[in-house]
């Protein structure tokens, strides 16, 4: 069943696929015109689309019709295309067998037609949630033949309450927003009558708020900020499992899945409000501003360090890529300023051990981009059971001027005045009576707090076993 011919407008045009491709081929020397959710395509003379971009290909009233995602060129988004055209009747039979081999070797034996709860903020980021999913998203999923129960979210918690009391039959649960729209489904989620079966619900980020730190660890950051790349997600993503953090103040725990950080980074994140508009440039701005002040951070931090060592942690993030499993971690070195040294191979990672040098901000969690611009733990792996601590102690202005250069590729990793750490739990007390914290690129009380890692809790689609943004920088000069 190697391929149909379909006759549109005059022109013969042959469909085939192989292994890896779907193939578009006029077999005379007029151009094929193809439509896409925009209006009319390009002319070509010949398509390849790699299999895991085709959505849907059925047959209908003699007529074939294949929808899938292409780019303009490599540097472009993805955009929805129809290749259709009629068969002849004796040749529908075999046409409607092509299609569905067609549609099993592109979903891999999965079932395209997908159970959704889709929540789309109307409000994040630049604002444009709402027209990106109804001229974007929809189209493709519809195209897959999901079915979609749609909630656009009125107010903040929102999103808390639908997560809470949803019902578990579905397959995925996608979130049009930034990374605010997820740490408020995974609360909800925690809160859940079945906790446990919830958290095993795929969440699916589609990219259209500020940060969209997620998506771009999922996906990479050629189709991190792809709305379209992002719904191909939803339908062929796998689950991948990650850690998931318990912030603790007090007697109220919440659930944060990608960052908690105090000083110059969440002064620039709730300063920046203003400027959602903007989009991740807010965050640059911010830095600019913040480097001007370059106000102090004082803290009490300790940590259950595991692992301090940044040529190790580099090559277990490489060897996990690989496939390969990571050596344990060693205990912390003398590197670091402490009250308590672990001081042999076997000592226990329960210890408390206290960082005492003064500081400018503390970031603390995983997935390697937190924003488009900035790579701030490349190290980090989805489900270690560990979190990455970056603690940037008090440096010149021009130096954190310099900083900026490379940051969304990762150098700042190599900054001496940068201390990374990997630990198992973690705790701070605020020293100054005001200032701001923030946790998922949410403002929280200003008060003591803990962190402790809630490990493979968390369940996202993705297209790899691991985050997809690779990290090969071996020192600040950006050697690879």
């Amino acid at each position: 069943m190697s391929q149909v011919l379909i006759h549109s407008c005059g022109v013969s045009t042959s469909l085939r696929f192989d292994d890896t491709s779907f193939f578009i081929e006029p077999t005379n020397l007029d151009d094929h015109t193809s439509s896409c959710c925009a209006g009319t395509h390009r002319r070509v003379k010949y398509t390849e689309v790699p299999l895991r971009n085709v959505i849907s290909a059925k047959v209908a009233s003699g007529v074939v019709e294949v929808q899938y995602l292409v780019r303009k060129d490599k540097e472009s988004r993805l955009n929805l295309a129809t290749t259709s055209g009629a068969v002849q009747n004796e040749d529908s039979t075999r046409a409607k067998k092509w299609c569905e081999a067609l549609l099993l070797v592109a979903y891999q034996g999965a079932n395209p037609a997908k159970n959704l709860k889709v929540l789309v903020n109307p409000h994040g980021g630049p604002g444009k949630g709402r027209a990106l999913y109804v001229s974007k998203v929809e189209p493709i999923l519809l195209a897959a033949g999901c079915i979609l129960d749609v909630t656009y979210t009125t107010h903040s918690g929102h999103a808390i309450e639908i997560a809470r009391e949803m019902k578990l039959g579905y397959d995925a649960l996608v979130t049009v927003s930034g990374d605010g729209l997820i740490h408020e489904v995974l609360n909800g989620i925690n809160q859940h009558e079945h906790r446990d079966q919830a958290f095993c619900i795929p969440i699916a980020p589609i990219p259209t708020g500020s940060g969209n730190g997620m998506s771009l660890n999922l996906l990479g950051l050629q189709d991190g900020l792809d709305v379209c790349a992002a719904t191909l997600n939803v339908l062929k993503g796998q689950p991948l499992k990650t850690d998931l953090f318990s912030f603790t103040q007090g007697d109220r725990c919440r659930i944060s899945f990608m960052s908690q950080t105090i000083g110059i980074t969440a002064d620039i994140d709730i300063e920046t409000e203003h400027l959602r508009w903007m989009g991740d440039i807010r965050f640059i701005v911010g830095y600019i501003r913040a480097i001007i002040a370059r106000k102090s951070c004082p803290i009490e931090l300790s940590m259950k360090v595991v692992d301090q060592d940044k040529s190790r942690m580099l090559d277990a993030l490489h060897a996990r890529r690989a496939g390969e499993s990571p050596s344990p971690s060693s205990p912390p070195s003398s590197l670091l300023s402490d009250d308590k040294k672990p001081d042999s191979a076997s000592s226990s990672h329960d210890e408390w051990t206290r960082f005492k040098r003064p500081i400018l901000w503390m970031y603390a969690g995983q997935g390697p981009f937190v924003s488009r611009a900035l790579m701030q733990f490349p190290v980090s792996l989805a489900d270690d059971g560990l979190i990455d601590i970056s603690i940037q102690e008090i440096t010149s202005r021009s130096a954190l001027l310099r900083a900026m250069d490379g940051a969304e590729e990762g150098k700042t990793y190599w900054i001496n005045t940068n201390r990374y750490f990997k630990a198992s739990a973690y705790r701070a007390r605020p020293l100054a009576s005001k200032g701001n914290l923030v946790v998922d690129g949410e403002q929280v009380p200003f008060e003591e707090f803990q962190v402790d890692v809630l490990n493979r809790l968390g369940t996202f689609l993705s297209p790899y076993p691991y985050y997809a943004p690779e990290f090969f920088v071996r020192d600040i000069q950006g050697n690879t």
